[in-house]
């Protein structure tokens, strides 16, 4: 069985051989850890893989920028005009400089258009022809985070508390570039396309549920439209505590959901939506993964099986490898899984 039909499997509950492996890594691991990262990855290949967009040597003068900080410390500006500060080798850092800050400034801003217009897909096609894993896009829409991105986190809380108009405008906007961008994917290759909204604290989510119902759950409806009539599937990302809005993931077609499951009651969560959606992960990254032993990290995974694991499917082996945890945890992992 090939990576590819595995993954498709779990996905549809049609009774994989295993479930697919996939492991996130943070910049730091990628950076300052490689030979550790190839050593794992050559004992428990992933069965998820992203495309390359562009050919080896022909990286965008941004990410490259974005590589250098990451690589040292200092700030960076992305495509939107936002200023990110890196304080610290490999970690991904924060906006300080919100180029919305001030609402006057909405008047004349632009998406950067320019950047899905030069975007050429045609390598990362050839990409996924070459491969026999499942092709996932690399991240596509996040309308909550660019909000905030853009406009400040406290300044987004406020304004959708007061139902500002101009917070209006400005989701608009982000939503219009979202569903070229992701129609963009849509049109090429992969298997999947990733979207992403962080969305939970430890305990709840960030905003009332009745509010992320009316203004952000037609959004991704919308993206998850594209996606399925492509023939593609949809995958969602959120940290935190999201129970409140499994069902509504469930109802506008997300087909597989990464959260912090250890963040929620994950037996609950497995009484009330397994068989409904595949669950993309994880194992907990706030206390397990950094500080357990490999037999904590065991127990953890045969949980997560227990609770959401379907006969015929329903769960991918993900976990992200982060900073500071050891090789040894990430191996303990996957080695559980199998």
């Amino acid at each position: 069985m090939t990576s590819r039909e595995r993954t498709r499997r779990a996905l549809t509950f049609s009774n994989p051989d295993r479930p697919p492996r996939h492991l996130w890594m943070l910049p730091y691991v990628s950076l300052f850890r490689n030979e550790e990262l190839a050593a794992l990855l050559e004992e428990y290949p992933c069965d998820i893989g992203s495309p390359a967009i562009q050919p080896p040597g022909e990286v965008d003068a941004e990410y490259q920028e974005h590589l250098r900080v990451l690589t040292h410390t200092g700030s960076y500006t992305d495509s939107w005009g936002c200023v990110w500060e890196v304080g610290e080798p490999g970690v991904v850092g924060e906006v300080k400089h919100p180029p919305l800050a001030d609402w006057a400034a909405l008047d004349t801003f632009q998406p950067p258009w320019n950047v899905l217009m030069k975007r050429d897909l045609s390598h990362a096609n050839r990409f996924c022809e070459a491969s026999d894993k499942f092709m996932m896009s690399s991240e596509s829409a996040r309308p909550f985070e660019r909000i905030q991105f853009l406009r400040g986190t406290e300044n987004v809380f406020m304004d959708l508390a007061s139902d500002e108009p101009e917070i209006h405008k400005l989701i608009e906007m982000v939503h219009e570039y979202n569903l070229k961008d992701v129609s963009a994917w849509a049109t090429s290759n992969v298997d999947g396309i990733f979207f992403m909204d962080d969305w939970g604290s430890n305990q709840a989510l960030l905003i009332d549920p009745e509010m992320w119902r009316a203004i952000f759950k037609p959004l991704y409806r919308d993206y998850c439209r594209i996606i399925h009539d492509a023939g593609k599937f949809a995958f969602f990302h959120s940290d935190g505590n999201i129970a409140s809005i499994y069902p509504d993931l469930i109802e506008v077609g997300v087909d597989a959901v990464n959260s912090q499951l250890f963040c929620m009651d994950i037996e609950e969560l497995g009484r009330r939506h397994k068989g409904k959606i595949t669950f993309w992960g994880e194992i907990d990254r706030q206390r397990v993964l950094p500080f357990g032993t490999p037999e904590d990290v065991g127990n953890a995974v045969r949980r997560v099986r227990s609770a959401l694991a379907d006969e015929s499917g329903g769960v991918i082996a993900q976990c992200e490898w982060g900073k500071d945890n050891l090789r040894e945890n990430i191996e303990a992992v996957f080695e559980a899984w199998l």
